[in-house]
């Protein structure tokens, strides 16, 4: 009788284990819930009649979207972002403080803490974050405890003032957290280039919690593959990790290289592929998998991938100096260690510059016998472009720019595409450097790269040769708007044999 009635016991807890969980996202929304709800936005403080629903923060200022009394747990940050940068979201920084503690327990670019590294704006889909509106719309979903208080601060670290901040903070307003609640972390660091000798670290933490997620960013300095490297947890101090990878996109989730994706636990919502200076961010959420720790965490990537070296002969594994960044996502009880983050101007790859625009141009530029003027062009510099109008094939064009320093850059070249261009030719102080088929449907301006390029100080020309046109096209016009130079931070010969980089391995 004794042994019958545990097993209906069991049968029962069991019973009452599946109804508290069916794996359905709804279960349990017809409840009564035991919170009071509550958001914090910038709405308009004349919410009746006004639509000021924006806040401007000037460079070097901060703004407080929210300073909360606990208990409570913050579901939602939604925010969007008008500012004149393009790399805006790498210059904001966001910073969450709990229960009033002094080092703050989020400290990221606010761009990479919803997933996107390099300041560039992409949409993607995953379950914890979602970014939409071409990546200006961004949402983030991790359950966010509080005890006492929580304090959310966004700093602008540009040169820029950044014209409008729109946010929501959704939060719930609590009777109490349960005892076993752990504070949501999240924390930036980088190495332009990676440090050879040693793994890249992802995260040093102390303390007891468990890893919930990883956003990793890299720009190439040399073509192939980089993410052959291994993913490494060492946990609670140990000597060899519990955890072991296979490569990096495998611990990204994916296989053979990477390509543009998003899915709930895992992605690559930016990838431009494998040449000098494309750039790539991906993200794995260990939602269904964390990682627990009750003393403390290390998690360490190789920066290792492929190279074909000058003398032709080929690794597939060999240690390369690409520029890594990342975001370690967490919880844990407090204290945690605090954590330093470079300033804003030191988070960018590359500067940018523009060395000549092409309107500008007009007077002084070199041509063959056909009209040359500026047209107005919508989402061009100063909505003009340089306006060529041949009528063959047998047609040129030439501008000089000065370049302000001996310099290597990635150039690009900013042209319009229109459904009457032609297919140029691009030569760099007489050397063919790339060839732009300038055709499209509709006028399109576009940024068409001309490689990497060393040039030294002083007058250097870019000339502009007709080969043809495209099938489609009903002529061999010609739209130049801009060029710009992105001027890595790191640089090094194009050429350079890896080989001459390595160093003994070490541990930290």
């Amino acid at each position: 009788m004794q042994r019958i009635l545990i097993i209906i016991l069991s049968l029962s807890a069991g019973v009452a284990l599946a109804q508290l969980d069916t794996g359905n996202p709804l279960f349990g929304l017809e409840k009564l819930k035991h919170f009071e709800t509550r958001r914090d936005s910038s709405s308009d403080p004349d919410w009746r009649n006004g639509n000021a629903d924006a806040r401007p923060i000037k460079p070097g200022g901060s703004l407080t979207l929210a300073e909360l009394s606990g208990p409570g747990k913050i579901v939602h940050v939604w925010c969007t972002i008008a500012h004149p940068s393009p790399y805006y979201s790498r210059l904001l920084t966001l910073r969450i403080y709990w229960d009033g503690e002094t080092n703050a327990s989020v400290q990221c670019p606010i761009g990479d803490f919803f997933g996107i590294g390099h300041g560039l704006d992409r949409a993607y889909t995953s379950l914890p974050v979602r970014v939409t509106s071409d990546g200006r719309g961004r949402n983030c979903y991790w359950p966010m405890p509080f005890r006492k208080s929580a304090r959310i601060i966004v700093t602008n670290e540009s040169d820029q003032r950044c014209d409008a901040f729109y946010y929501y903070v959704d939060w719930q307003k609590l009777p109490s957290l349960p005892k076993d609640s752990a504070y949501f972390h999240a924390s930036y660091r980088q190495e332009f280039p990676c440090v050879m000798g040693r793994n890249y670290l992802i995260a040093d933490l102390h303390g007891a919690g468990h890893y919930v997620g990883t956003v990793q960013s890299v720009v190439m300095s040399s073509p192939g593959w980089y993410g052959e490297g291994d993913d490494f947890f060492f946990i609670d101090g140990e000597k060899e990790p519990s955890l072991r990878g296979t490569g990096t996109e495998d611990y990204f989730c994916d296989g053979w290289g990477f390509r543009e994706q998003s899915g709930p636990f895992y992605g690559t919502p930016l990838w431009e592929g494998y040449d000098t200076g494309d750039r790539g961010s991906a993200y794995r959420w260990h939602i269904p998998d964390p990682v627990t720790f009750h003393k403390s965490l290390r998690v360490e990537i190789e920066h290792k991938g492929s190279q074909t070296f000058p003398d032709g002969t080929f690794s597939g594994f060999i240690e390369r100096d690409d520029l890594m960044s990342s975001v370690a996502f967490w919880y844990q009880t407090e204290p945690h260690q605090p954590f330093t983050l470079v300033p804003g101007a030191e988070r960018l790859p590359f500067h940018e510059a523009t060395w000549l625009v092409g309107h500008d141009a007009v007077a002084t530029a070199k041509h063959s016998d056909a009209p040359l003027e500026t047209q107005a062009v919508g989402g061009t510099t100063d909505g003009k472009q340089l306006w060529f109008r041949p009528s063959d094939a047998h047609a040129w064009v030439e501008v000089a720019f000065e370049c302000p320093s001996n310099q290597t850059a990635a150039l690009t070249a900013k042209m319009v595409h229109s459904y009457d261009y032609g297919t140029y030719r691009v030569l760099l102080d007489g050397k063919p450097i790339a060839q732009l088929d300038l055709y499209d449907p509709t006028p399109t301006p576009t940024a068409d790269k001309l490689g990497t390029q060393t040039l030294s100080a002083g007058a250097h020309t870019l000339r502009f040769e007709c080969a043809g046109k495209n099938a489609k096209s009903t002529g061999y016009f010609f739209g130049f708007d801009a060029l710009q130079a992105r001027i890595p931070v790191y640089s090094r010969p194009q050429n350079l044999d890896l080989r001459t980089l390595q160093k003994p391995r070490s541990s930290g």
